[in-house]
């Protein structure tokens, strides 16, 4: 069998991608390259450079490589910025969801392990996320996430899809030293450059109600993240019962302040984070239960807060050598 990736390039996709590879399924990688890096896509893997807006780009790959399944990644993932660019948001996430399926359909690939998101819940009135918690998107993204989910439950019922799609939380961390987050959204990037340049990382209020009064969120493992993605491939790809959808999360949730005690233990450089205002609408906690997908995709952490926070500074580290 082969497993087609789209955005396999990026930093999520090419870690699924060396996560299928390490348990020898093959894969072949579509990606337009508009934040993902040709160079972390592995020798020996078919790249094919486009947008999934392409149908005949996807119709010709998915029919030359005999693609059995695909694990859609790709998509416009910053959640602040959609709010300004609302068109562009659905156009990546949705239009491009439904040409792509719309492409499959026409090669006869029926299985799809679907990236989605925690924004799908926006914020949630709850202590623990369960698969089941109301969903109530407060950006563009978090919205063509959700309908994203609808794209699939209703093409199982039109065309025979199998699916499943995942929730990720906060993915950090790298599993190999030349990948790694170069979003410039992000926690992780944004604390390490400002250290890099010789500023001190920020932290957006400190007078939340948890137990030092800045956020808290769940974070997890990119590796952990990418091992349930050829979990679920297989159970697909073997016919077994399997969720519309997974959390991926640690149930157990790390502070803003903690995440920066860490970077500062781990990267040798003492600093004491600037305390700035709240951000508008950041809840005191989000922390999902990742019981379904550890009962179904093997989902675990294998990972502790210092395995992320020093994973993901060596491959910064290695990237500035």
């Amino acid at each position: 069998m082969a497993w087609l990736v789209t955005g396999g390039a990026g930093y999520i996709g090419s870690h699924v991608v060396r996560a299928f590879r390490a348990e020898g399924i093959d894969v072949v990688v579509v990606d337009d390259l508009s934040s993902g890096h040709r160079s972390f896509v592995p020798d020996g893997v078919p790249f094919a450079r486009g947008t999934i807006l392409d149908g005949e780009l996807l119709t010709t790959t998915l029919s030359k490589h005999s693609i059995t399944g695909v694990v859609h990644v790709a998509g416009y993932k910053y959640a602040g910025v959609s709010v300004q660019r609302p068109l562009h948001t659905y156009e990546q996430n949705v239009t491009a969801t439904a040409v792509l399926l719309a492409a499959m359909q026409q090669t006869g690939v029926t299985n799809m392990v679907f990236s989605s998101s925690a924004a799908v819940y926006g914020t949630p009135h709850t202590d623990l996320v369960t698969e089941d918690t109301p969903k109530s998107p407060e950006s563009p993204y978090g919205e063509s996430k959700l309908i994203g989910e609808w794209l699939l439950r209703d093409q199982s019922v039109a065309a025979g899809l199998r699916h499943t799609s995942l929730r990720y939380f906060n993915v950090v961390g790298s599993g190999a030293a030349d990948l790694r987050d170069t979003s410039p959204h992000n926690l992780f990037p944004r604390v390490f450059d400002a250290l890099v340049d010789g500023r001190v990382p920020r932290i957006n209020g400190d007078d939340y109600a948890t137990p030092d009064g800045t956020c808290v969120r769940d974070y997890i493992h990119v590796a952990d993240l990418a091992a349930s993605h050829v979990a679920a491939a297989r159970r697909l790809d073997a016919g077994q019962p399997i969720e519309p959808v997974y959390n991926l999360g640690s149930g157990l949730g790390v502070s803003v302040r903690q995440i920066m005690d860490t970077v500062a233990r781990v990267s040798g450089i003492d600093f004491e984070p600037e305390i700035g205002p709240r951000r508008p609408g950041d809840p005191d906690r989000i922390v999902a239960s990742g019981e379904l997908a550890a009962r179904d995709l093997d989902w675990r952490m294998r990972h502790s807060l210092e395995d992320m926070v020093r994973s993901a500074w060596e491959s910064r580290q290695a990237a500035s050598a």
